[in-house]
């Protein structure tokens, strides 16, 4: 009876989401277009649909940004992304997510970070009408600075891609949105994109009621030359799957160092176990502009093999994020899907090849 109860919570949560977004309840017609993956030694086809140009208000007819504009229009909203093999179905998700529900989709510019430069042409076939431009992030800057963390893809070096958009990105781009590849926005991006960060260097949706502690060693406590770093700073958790960037002082400041610094350290003492967040608590918790909840409904990866699906927490939403280690294109490949991923399926555009 516990369960049946639980289920039917979930299930209502998702479908008050389609309720709000009326916009969740069908699929635009696409297009075709074919990709293949290597499974052991078969090559196995799979399509992308093309995703429908999106022109969501008149008002943005006067202001429409030609693909060739330049990225230093003053005009455009910046997105930054990593691009790679293992979460491109859903970096493709949360594009589609993104135009569909942009006011100006014309003023949306992404800048895709890849350590594989072959994915430009199937990003130009899926979103034909998408302002957009490929950075390569070379897996040398990090290899050797990576230590092993509780979750293999936590270790992946283009997960560490983040710490470095200002040098990547354009000078002439003083403000990014960092998204993770396993998000879905349902609200208008530039309503993030003209939040204000006051003096802070970034801004993220806080979780100061969390237990801040269990994300550094004992080894890290028991050290004040490492503690002390957080005195008098008030830190919160916060999760970096969605940041909002001010790279002028993030260069100014010269924040990549800061987080090298701190990846040396973690090499040599071992001061916590979970990848790329801990370096940006170190630098950053305690100083950062504090988004709107909404902005992250995150933890909606919990792995469902035990019953463990997530709800989404209590308030609005404008972007959910499977973050953890179930991911939703996975769960409904092995039909077994938690509730909340029918919102994801909504924006996948790909499938098996007839």
């Amino acid at each position: 009876m516990h369960l049946i109860i639980r289920l039917s919570s979930f299930l209502a949560a998702s479908m008050a989401i389609i309720v709000l977004f009326p916009s969740l309840q069908s699929f635009p017609p696409a297009e075709a277009i074919r990709s293949s993956r290597l499974i052991g030694n078969s090559i196995l086809q799979f399509s992308y649909r093309k995703s429908s140009y999106f022109k969501n208000a008149e008002q943005c007819t006067s202001q429409k940004i030609s693909k060739k504009a330049t990225v230093c229009d003053p005009s455009l909203i910046h997105i930054a992304m990593t691009l790679d093999m293992d979460y491109l179905r859903g970096s493709i998700a949360a594009v589609h997510s993104i135009l569909e529900h942009s006011l100006c989709p014309e003023n949306v510019f992404l800048h895709f970070i890849v350590s594989d430069t072959n994915l430009e042409p199937l990003i130009e076939s899926i979103f034909p009408s998408l302002t957009f431009k490929t950075y390569y992030f070379d897996p040398e800057i990090v290899r050797n600075r990576i230590s092993s963390s509780v979750r293999q893809a936590l270790d992946q070096p283009l997960n560490y891609a983040r710490n470095y958009l200002a040098d990547l990105l354009e000078p002439c781009v003083h403000r990014v949105i960092y998204l993770d590849s396993d998000v879905i926005v349902v609200d208008d991006m530039s309503k993030l994109w003209t939040t204000s960060l006051g003096s802070r260097p970034i801004g993220a949706p806080e979780y100061c009621h969390a237990n801040f502690t269990r994300y550094f060693t004992a080894n890290f406590w028991s050290e004040k030359q490492f503690s002390d770093v957080f005195d008098g700073r008030n830190p919160c958790y916060f999760n970096t799957g969605v940041m909002v960037i001010d790279l002028v002082k993030w260069r100014r400041f010269g924040y990549s160092k800061k987080i090298e610094r701190w990846m040396e350290v973690q090499k040599n003492h071992r001061i916590y176990e979970l990848g790329s967040l801990p370096p940006f608590l170190l630098v950053f918790a305690g100083h950062v502009a504090r988004i709107e909840h909404r902005w992250n409904q995150h933890g909606l990866g919990g792995d469902n093999v035990n019953g463990n699906c997530r709800d989404l927490h209590p308030g609005s939403v404008s972007l959910l994020h499977w973050s953890g280690q179930g991911k939703p294109w996975l769960r409904l490949d092995s039909k077994r899907p938690c509730p909340l991923d029918a919102v994801w399926a909504r924006y996948d555009l790909y499938g098996p090849s007839l």
